[in-house]
This record gives structure tokens, C-alpha cells and sequence, in this order.
């Protein structure tokens, strides 16, 4: 089976995999789903020595994590866990090397291993259209937590949109499991959004669980009513969500450099037509159908 290996190559004082193109014949046998989480490090950690050149590594230890990463208090909107338990799991991190300006990312987007290997897939991507951007070096990086494993890792690069829909089920008064059930679909996975907290909606740098599944964000794209996609980057409010408890619906789509945000109310409000009701009506069985 030919599959996209890639050479070793040395940062940060521990070997990692370079993101290449070296291609060799291996047979590994089928492969199945693995699956992982996002770990958004950089709201507990600030990296050491940033890397100029595009690298792959992966952290087995605590000292390690010491080593490469100095802890401080979270400085995200939202806390999420900052602790791995290297006894089962392991760090993974892709960074994409230095660059001029900022805009750029890059993204793990799902990952299958055979008997002899793991495969994660990648992709990159530069400033949107109608993005503003500063011209102050930046570098894109991202970190996931997988199950601990001796297993080759082999990153395979490829080509997505990073255009997505957030769609999302809140009650602010409210203790449980079941209070903030938020979810992202693109065109290559669907993100459970882990790290969520009353009133705030700012999901760039939230822990999350992710299941590949592909084109959910064009087929639930579909039932957008056309209402909303007038809006194009507006934030708009139906009804007044959440007063007395009676919980919210929300809804966000990132076209390029756009982000449209919709806020609905549970109850059935005049300002809510038809098409929004059904909306409204479809957001809640998505969810449900993803829980």
C-alpha cells in the first residue's frame, strides 16, 4: 500500500517528523478510525523556541512537556484541562513554520492507523479573501491528544476549506452535562466542542472531540434559510434567548473572512417566519442526531 512518509527530522531537542513527501510501498492492512481531541495548548503554554521551518513532533512525558513549553494560567475565554496523562495519551503538534504575516493555520483534520502505522492528515491555508491581516511574523500550529502508541506517524498533507458552521443548544442558568452542547461541521470532520461556558461564543481556541465525517458542512449548508445567508457577517437575534431560562439556539457560519452569528429563541417568537422556525427546528435534530 503506498502511503506519504516522511523523514525524521530533529526541533526542539527531540526527534519529530518533518512534513515531507517521501513515498516508499508498505502493506499495513486496513485501516479504521482513530480517534483524538484537541488540545488547545497555547491558553496553558507558551512555546520555548518557536520553529522556523515546518515540523511535526510528539511529546510522551511531562519532562518532555517541560522542556519544550513553559506553563502559565490560562489565558483563554473559556478554561479547559490543561493536563495530559502520559501513562495513556501522547502530544502531538504540527507547526507550519514561519510567516510573514498572520492569517495563515494549519489543521489536523483526522487520523486512521493499520498494524504498523498512524496516518493524520493535515492541510494549510492562507489569509481569506477580505481578511485583514498584520505584518508581524506568526506561527501557525496546532496540538491534539491521541492514545499513547509506539506506532509510526506518517502526516499526510491535503487540501480542504476551512469554511465552517458552528451550531450550538445553551441554557445559561443551568448545571449538567446537557446545558452547552456545541458542535463545528466542516467538510472533513465534525468538532463536539468541549470547553463552552454561558454567554460566551468565541469557539477559536476551545477543546473539542472530533469524528470524521465528510461533507457535513455543505449538506447541512443546504437548509439555510436564505434570510440568513443575506446577512453575511452580521450577528442577528430572534426573540430574546434565554430570558427565564427557557435556553437558546445558535448558529454561526464562516464563509472566507465572514462570520455570521444567529441567536434564536426557544419559544416560537413573532419575528421568527416560518423558514426560521424550521431552521431553528433542523439545528435541533442535528444536535441531537450528534450527541
Amino acid at each position: 500500500m503506498k502511503k506519504l512518509m516522511l523523514s525524521l527530522f530533529i526541533a526542539f531537542g527531540l526527534s519529530g517528523c518533518s512534513l515531507g513527501n517521501d513515498d516508499i510501498n508498505m502493506d499495513c492492512g486496513a485501516n479504521t478510525e482513530l480517534a483524538f481531541t484537541g488540545f488547545p495548548l497555547l491558553c496553558n503554554y507558551s512555546v520555548k523556541n518557536y520553529p522556523d521551518n515546518p515540523v511535526a513532533f510528539v511529546v510522551m512525558s511531562e519532562d518532555k512537556m517541560n522542556s519544550l513549553f513553559t506553563k502559565h494560567e490560562n489565558s483563554c475565554p473559556v478554561a479547559s484541562d490543561p493536563t495530559i496523562d502520559f501513562t495513556k495519551n501522547m502530544l502531538v503538534g504540527v507547526f507550519a513554520g514561519v510567516k510573514a504575516t498572520s492569517g495563515y493555520n494549519i489543521k489536523m483534520t483526522s487520523i486512521v492507523q493499520n498494524n504498523c502505522e498512524i496516518i493524520i492528515s493535515y492541510y494549510e491555508s492562507g489569509p481569506q479573501s477580505g481578511e485583514a491581516t498584520y505584518s508581524t511574523p506568526t506561527y501557525p500550529s496546532d496540538f491534539i491528544v491521541i492514545p499513547k502508541s509506539a506506532k509510526t506517524i506518517i502526516f499526510k498533507k491535503t487540501t480542504e476549506t476551512p469554511d465552517n458552521i458552528i451550531i450550538g443548544s445553551y441554557f445559561g442558568q443551568c448545571t449538567g452535562a446537557d446545558c452547552q452542547n456545541f458542535y463545528q461541521l466542516n467538510e472533513f470532520n465534525v468538532l463536539k466542542l468541549t470547553s463552552t461556558a454561558p454567554g460566551n461564543f468565541n469557539f477559536e481556541q476551545s477543546a473539542y472531540s472530533a469524528k470524521t465525517k465528510r461533507e457535513e458542512y455543505t449538506a447541512f449548508g443546504k437548509v439555510i434559510p436564505a434570510e440568513i445567508l443575506s446577512l453575511k457577517g452580521q450577528t442577528k437575534t430572534y426573540g430574546s434567548p434565554d430570558a427565564a431560562d427557557q435556553g437558546g439556539i445558535f448558529f454561526q457560519l464562516k464563509q472566507g473572512a465572514s462570520i455570521t452569528k444567529i441567536f434564536i429563541d426557544n419559544n416560537d417568537t413573532a419575528d421568527q417566519s416560518a423558514d426560521i422556525i424550521a431552521f431553528k427546528k433542523a439545528i435541533k435534530d442535528k444536535i441531537t442526531s450528534l450527541k
